[in-house]
């Protein structure tokens, strides 16, 4: 998922992992001081990330990216940006974290998945 010598890694503090069933929202989140670095372990999600930094050249950007059994990925997504991913498919996904920092709560924040403050549908388009 991550050497210590790639170009990405930048310090190690946790690694953990999250299930989320086909479906189901898990965000709005950002990390102020956090650096995160997704893979999806088995199954698949689909990522949205929202850049709402004031002085960032992507400000206002959505991007949305599917990853997992059908693309493995890694994707890293830096502090003060919002993120939450869905899981797609028939089965769990699992995803895995391994992030610059220990988890604490005290750095996270939190809003709910429909905040109309992020243009973001949630809705899976089938093509």
């Amino acid at each position: 998922m991550l050497r210590r010598d790639d170009p990405l890694f930048e310090q190690f503090g946790e690694i953990y992992f999250s299930t989320v069933y086909p479906g189901v929202v898990k965000g709005w989140h950002l990390h102020r001081q956090m650096t995160l670095h997704y893979a999806v372990v088995s199954g698949m999600i689909k990522l949205a990330v929202y850049d709402g930094r004031e002085e960032s050249p992507t400000r206002g950007n959505i991007q949305e990216i599917y990853l997992g059994e059908k693309n493995y990925c890694l994707v890293k997504i830096p502090p003060l940006v919002w993120n939450g991913f869905q899981g797609l498919g028939v089965t769990q996904a699992i995803v895995a974290n391994c992030a610059t920092h220990p988890h604490d709560p005290a750095e996270i924040e939190r809003i709910d998945p429909l905040n109309s403050d992020i243009p973001y549908d949630w809705d899976v388009k089938h093509r």
